[in-house]
C-alpha cells in the first residue's frame, strides 16, 4: 500500500502537551462495528466482560535523551568539538547502545563523544563518555560507553533526560512534572525511551474497577526504541524497515492467555507495543508462546491477527506505523472516519492525549 494511504490533516491545536487530570478522566473513543461512541477512559470497565484479559507493558522509561559534545583529532594534531544530542535506541550489551544521533553527518566510527557536564579536574560525576564504534545505514550509531551494566544505568539516570515525543519537545521543554507523567502505573523494568502511551491513563481506581469486573491483568514487557518517532519516508509501505525493540512474554503470561482464549475470553491489549508483542509471540494458529527477544513486526492492512481481540490505543500520527497498524485492526476505512469525527469533536492526539478503544474487524 502507498502511505500517501494512511495521510490526514491534523490542526496543531490537537496535539496534546499535557495529559488530563486525573488520568482517567481522558475521553475514550469506542469504536466497534464501524459505530462510534464518545465516552471517557473511566468507562472501560463497561466494554469489558468476565473472564476477558487485560495485557499491559510494565516497561519504564529511562532518562534517554543525552546531550554531550564529539572530540576528534585534528589533521594538526588539533581537537576538534561540536554539540551533540543523542536519543538512545536498543541495548545491544551491557556496555554499548545503538542512538539516533544529530549532527549524525559530523560523526565517524572512533570519535570520542562526552555526555553531561564539561567539567575540568578529576570528577567524573555528571559525565559520561562513549566510542562511536560504527554507523548504519539506518541512522543508527552504535556507542561504546566506558561504564557497562549497573553503572552505566546509574550514568544515564545522572545525565539523561526524559526523552519527551519531538512533537511535545518542540513546544515546550521537559520539566519535572514529565518524569511522572511520562510513566505509567504499571513502570517495573528500566529500558525504554518512549512510554507506551496507552497505559497512561491508567490509575489505581481504574485497575481495581478491572478486576471487580472479573478481568485478570497480566503484564509483558516491550522496551519502546526511538524509532517509534521516526517518520514512514517510503513510498510504498513495502518499503519501510521496522527498528527492533526487545521483549518478554513470560511462560506464565503465555499459559494464562492461552487458558483464557480457551474459556472463550477475550485479549484486550493496552497499547501497541502489547499488541505487536503478543503477535510476535503467537504462532499461526493462535497459541501464545514464551518470548524473549528481538522483534521488528510491521502491521499493515492484510495482516491476520493471531492473538489480540480487543486494542486500547491514543490517537496517532498521520503517515505513522501505528496508524497503519490500527487500520489494519479495524479496517481503514472505520479508522479514517473515527479520526475525521475525533478532530472534529476535538479529542486530543499523541503521547499525552485521548484513548480510543478498538474491537477487531475480523473478531
Amino acid at each position: 500500500m502507498l502511505t500517501s494511504d494512511f495521510d490526514f490533516d491534523l490542526p496543531d491545536d490537537c496535539i496534546a502537551l499535557r495529559p488530563a487530570e486525573p488520568r482517567d478522566s481522558a475521553r475514550l473513543l469506542v469504536v466497534k462495528d464501524g459505530a462510534l461512541d464518545d465516552r471517557i477512559i473511566r468507562d472501560l470497565p463497561d466494554f469489558l466482560q468476565p473472564g476477558d484479559a487485560l495485557v499491559f507493558n510494565d516497561t519504564r522509561v529511562i532518562p534517554a535523551r543525552l546531550s554531550g559534545v564529539r572530540h576528534r583529532i585534528g589533521p594538526e594534531g588539533e581537537t576538534l568539538t561540536v554539540e551533540v544530542e543523542a536519543t538512545l535506541h536498543h541495548r545491544d550489551a551491557p556496555d554499548v547502545w545503538s542512538a539516533f544521533m544529530k549532527p549524525g553527518k559530523r560523526l565517524k566510527a572512533g570519535d570520542r563523544v562526552r555526555f553531561g557536564r564539561e567539567a575540568d579536574g578529576a570528577c567524573e560525576l555528571g559525565r559520561l563518555d562513549a566510542t562511536v564504534e560504527a554507523k548504519d545505514e539506518d541512522g543508527l550509531i552504535t556507542l561504546r560507553f566506558d561504564l557497562a551494566g549497573p553503572a552505566l544505568d546509574d550514568a544515564i539516570r545522572d545525565v539523561g533526560v526524559m526523552p519527551l515525543p519531538p512533537y511535545i519537545a518542540a513546544k515546550r521543554p521537559e520539566d519535572d512534572r514529565d518524569l511522572k507523567d511520562y510513566q505509567t502505573v504499571f513502570a517495573t523494568y528500566d529500558g525504554s525511551v518512549a512510554a507506551p502511551t496507552a497505559g497512561l491513563h491508567f490509575t489505581p481506581a481504574l485497575l481495581e474497577a478491572i478486576r471487580a469486573r472479573g478481568v485478570a491483568t497480566h503484564a509483558v514487557t516491550l522496551h519502546v526504541g526511538a524509532g517509534t518517532f521516526l517518520p514512514v519516508k517510503a513510498d510504498d509501505t513495502a518499503d519501510h524497515k521496522m527498528h527492533s525493540e526487545w521483549g518478554e512474554v513470560s511462560p506464565e503470561t503465555a499459559a494464562a492467555l492461552n487458558a483464557v482464549r480457551a474459556a472463550g475470553g477475550r485479549i484486550v491489549c493496552v497499547g501497541t507495543t502489547s499488541l505487536r508483542l503478543l503477535e510476535s509471540a503467537t504462532t499461526e494458529d493462535g497459541v501464545v508462546q514464551p518470548f524473549h527477544g528481538d522483534t521488528a513486526i510491521f502491521i499493515t492492512p492484510g495482516y491476520r491477527f493471531r492473538a489480540c481481540d480487543v486494542l486500547m490505543t491514543n490517537f496517532h500520527l498521520p503517515k505513522s506505523t501505528l496508524f497503519m497498524l490500527v487500520s489494519a485492526f479495524a479496517g481503514i476505512d472505520t479508522m479514517r472516519a473515527a479520526y475525521a469525527h475525533a478532530i472534529d469533536t476535538g479529542y486530543r492526539f499523541y503521547s499525552y492525549g485521548d484513548g480510543s478503544l478498538l474491537f477487531r474487524k475480523d473478531a
